[in-house]
């Protein structure tokens, strides 16, 4: 499990000490609405920052949505770390609108940011506007999810392949497929939006790993919907994966045929997914289900056995790479591998991985997920960001 985070009262004086000698020499609730969390800030708004950095430096953060309940996660996250190590700060919300994003990004750059942190969600649309912050001078970090432009100084996000496989490998183990013998298991698809380009990423990976079991018929796709256009999940809505769950459940299963597994790429495709399956599977069986990003509704369906497992991924450690990162860029610093160990957080300099356009990769900082179930939800509560209640149901700490 990735080191402990620093807590939402971060001192400037220990963001100071993580950054010590950065310098590298190289390139909730139970229903479908359950994601969406309290908004720490509002839909769009200049935070309040104790004081200016030292040089004056701004920093713009957007985010694409407050209706999913990582992103009100990584919001905060990010505000916290960057005001606490004296920047001021502008995080915006853009309700899962590509224009709207494009406008806030714009109202940032004229009002004279010197840095931008964007979680695309859209990453084709967003060219005008990186042109712009090119022209303008702006390095850009695209966070979590890349870009797909040039001007794209750094991309900060988990290894995503490495969700998927991650995956795969878990409903691998689980089910023994490597001893399975003659027995199949009936599995279906659920993946993400295809505007982000993480979600094939995920997908991929996953399938990777299970591609050789239904090539050898120990894995079914009794749907026969194995494609990413077939599978995906527009805005990685909650109600869009429901919808399809049931039909799916009503036209290949209604005959009391077993399902045993559902791969879900991210937790809120998981919960439309558990939810069909609880209400519309005609089997007695327990389907495993997948998913990633631990939010509050998916691990009270962990420790209920309604969900099987979540890819974790530690969005706080995701910040503190980010802070350090834009501190470096903003220093004018040489940036690579021997940036990391400043992080304290286990991470890998990647320069061939994701592509921008035909020939330019985007240098990336990737961190490791980790695999949670209910017999290792303690290590979510030993990170500070969760708590367990007598039930051992876990609440994020706001």
């Amino acid at each position: 499990m990735k080191k402990k985070l620093l807590g939402a009262l971060l001192s400037v004086a220990m963001v100071a000490s993580l950054l010590a000698g950065c310098s590298g020499s190289a390139p909730a609730a139970d229903d479908a609405n359950a994601t969406q969390a309290e908004a720490p800030v509002s839909d769009s708004a200049e935070a309040e920052a104790p004081a200016p950095a030292a040089d004056g430096s701004k920093i713009g953060i957007s985010m694409p949505t407050q209706s999913l309940e990582r992103w009100n996660r990584d919001g905060a996250y990010l505000d916290e770390q960057f005001r606490a190590a004296g920047y001021e700060t502008v995080l915006t919300y853009s309700d899962n609108d590509a224009g709207k994003q494009v406008n806030d990004i714009q109202n940032m750059l004229a009002d004279g940011v010197n840095l931008l942190v964007v979680a695309a969600i859209d990453g084709e649309a967003l060219n005008t506007v990186m042109d712009e912050a090119a022209e303008a001078g702006v390095p850009v970090i695209a966070y979590d999810r890349l870009i797909m432009n040039d001007a794209v100084s750094y991309y900060v996000s988990f290894d995503n392949y490495t969700v998927g496989t991650l995956q795969g490998q878990f409903v691998v183990d689980q089910l023994d497929l490597d001893n399975a013998g003659d027995k199949v298991y009936n599995i279906e698809f659920t993946a993400g939006d295809p505007a982000d380009n993480n979600a094939g990423y995920f997908y991929q990976g996953a399938v990777d790993v299970l591609q050789p079991y239904i090539d050898a018929g120990t894995l079914n796709v009794v749907s026969g919907q194995t494609d990413f256009d077939s599978v995906a999940t527009a805005q990685w809505s909650t109600d869009t994966a429901l919808e399809r769950a049931q039909n799916i459940l009503s036209s290949y299963y209604a005959d009391g045929t077993q399902l045993d597994v559902w791969v879900c790429s991210n937790d809120s495709t998981a919960l439309g997914v558990a939810q069909a399956i609880t209400s519309d599977y005609a089997g007695s069986n327990t389907v495993l289900i997948t998913g990633q990003d631990g939010d509050e509704a998916n691990l009270k369906n962990v420790v209920d056995g309604i969900q099987t497992m979540t890819v974790y991924k530690n969005v706080s450690n995701e910040s503190i790479v980010t802070l350090a990162l834009a501190q470096a860029m903003l220093n004018g610093e040489e940036i690579g591998e021997s940036l990391i160990p400043s992080f304290g957080i286990d991470c890998a300099f990647d320069t061939e991985s994701y592509e921008t356009s035909a020939g330019h990769k985007c240098p990336s900082f990737l961190l490791v997920p980790s695999v949670i179930t209910k017999d290792n939800l303690q290590e979510l509560v030993d990170t500070g960001l969760y708590t367990m209640d007598d039930d051992g149901y876990l609440h994020a700490v706001q």
